[in-house]
């Protein structure tokens, strides 16, 4: 395959593509633009620079390994997120996490814009913004969202450590996040507004 014609492409066609006919070139022509991307979240989170290019390469697997198995709707939040779990399962010499779990948060982030485009967490700014909108959602909400974005855990496992039903779990986690995307909409929307003002 002439992979250069192929560069005007969306994600969102390629991914098209990958998932008709299951060729792994549509995803080499994905993982390229992510490259870049990819070390630096890494660079920044291990600190060294021949750890992150190995984190990289195996991301990759990862994620080539995951997309066979299920659909990602939103390729660049998707993969932002599996680097992220990569490097911080790293950070913290794997914690006895099981595979499972890991899956789960995947598979689940993998249909979930990973609270829309502008939680694509690529600076400590945007990260200052989610922390002020999470603390203005109602306890049960807080506390369901920390677990699992924050955490990583499981809704098996928020529900042991709160005492909510799976079902609670999950409606907070829905609603919660989509309370979360408003309040940083609203932050992002003042903070624009402020800046015209005193331009």
């Amino acid at each position: 395959m002439n992979t250069e014609k192929y560069q005007q492409l969306t994600d969102q066609q390629l991914l098209e593509r990958f998932y008709a006919d299951g060729n792994n070139e549509w995803l080499g022509i994905l993982l390229q633009r992510y490259t870049l991307l990819l070390l630096g979240l890494c660079m920044k989170y291990l600190k060294n620079e021949e750890q992150a290019k190995d984190s990289v390469q195996q991301i990759f697997l990862k994620v080539i390994s995951e997309m066979r198995k299920y659909k990602v709707e939103y390729f660049k939040s998707w993969i932002y997120m599996v680097a992220k779990n990569h490097c911080l399962m790293i950070l913290r010499g794997n914690q006895g996490k099981k595979p499972s779990e890991i899956s789960d948060q995947m598979r689940i982030a993998a249909t979930d814009e990973e609270l829309d485009k502008q939680l694509i967490i690529q600076n400590d700014h945007s990260l200052d913004l989610m922390e002020k909108a999470l603390t203005e959602l109602n306890h049960e909400q807080q506390q369901c969202i920390t677990l699992f974005y924050l955490n990583k855990k499981s809704y098996q496992e928020i529900s042991q450590a709160t005492g909510y039903s799976l079902l609670q779990v999950k409606s907070y986690i829905q609603n919660g996040k989509r309370n979360l995307r408003i309040l940083i909409e609203k932050k992002l929307k003042e903070e624009k507004d402020n800046n015209r003002h005193a331009g």
